[in-house]
């Protein structure tokens, strides 16, 4: 019955104790309790936790994240120096979109420590869109309302290009993810425009990345700031932005081998990264 349990548990990790105690009914053996169940896959270390959640990933981008891995697997700092690496990312002007767990006695939760405060108006969140490069971390722009391409192009050629000449030159790869308005006829004629060459990316590849690490490091600097204002919490931001050390880009430039080999060994599927 213990192997039967676990290999229940195995085979679909999203089954609870009660779908696990259907599985492996028997009408010859006793049935366990539920209890009984999760008993024995705490014992074999299988604890219910929140599941890690990546983007879903199609047979198809599969092969493709596996093809880019292969080709730039042996890519150093060198080969990326000239690489503008962009995002856009969502802040929060109060709190954040997880659930957040305290531990309290019986009987206080009401007390204020044990409260978690919230807005009714003025909290929500807004778009940032933003890049780095090897040698600089590049501008900050807040994205007004929901993002359309003629917003982007306004952006690439207001807030991107005149950064790049000044910082990187005119020979330069840019790097975005395959989002509709990224990849509009629209846009692809501001890149013809101004011949700037475009990294080839796989869809659906966060993981390969690197400013999605830059954007957790923007946050953790800013846990417990508060803002009265849109306009004081992108303030706030800017300048965070600009006091991320180029060490960290460093790091994250280094980590490419071992993204690429990350994707390689899982077979396309999402990595840790």
């Amino acid at each position: 019955m213990d192997r039967n349990i676990l290999r229940a548990a195995r085979k679909d990790p999203r089954r609870t104790s009660t779908d696990i105690q259907m599985v492996v009914t028997s009408p010859v053996k006793p049935v366990p309790s539920r209890r009984t169940i999760r008993r024995r896959l705490q014992a074999n270390g299988l604890h219910g936790r929140r599941p890690v959640r990546k983007p879903f990933i199609s047979e198809k981008n599969k092969r493709a994240r596996v093809a880019w891995a292969r080709a730039h697997l042996n890519w150093g700092r060198a080969e990326w120096a000239k690489h503008i690496w962009s995002d856009e990312s969502k802040f929060n002007m109060f709190g954040s979109d997880g659930n957040t767990w305290i531990r309290r006695p019986a009987g206080a939760r009401y007390l204020p420590k044990y409260q978690l405060p919230t807005v009714k108006h003025g909290g929500g969140s807004f778009m940032v869109w933003g890049c780095f490069s090897a040698g600089s971390m590049g501008p900050l722009r807040r994205i007004q309302r929901i993002m359309d391409r003629f917003q982007y192009e306004d952006i690439l050629e207001n807030t991107m290009r005149p950064w790049v000449l000044r910082s990187v030159g005119r020979a330069y790869v840019f790097q975005q993810d395959n989002d509709p308005k990224h990849t509009s006829l629209h846009v692809r004629n501001w890149f013809h425009r101004h011949r700037v060459d475009v990294l080839d990316w796989p869809s659906q590849s966060p993981d390969l990345n690197p400013i999605e690490h830059l954007w957790e490091e923007l946050k953790r600097r800013l846990k417990g700031v508060r803002a009265t204002n849109v306009d004081q919490k992108f303030a706030q931001l800017e300048a965070a932005w600009k006091t991320i050390p180029l060490s960290v880009v460093d790091t994250l430039l280094d980590s490419m081998p071992r993204r690429c080999q990350a994707v390689i060994d899982a077979k396309g599927f999402a990595t840790k990264y």
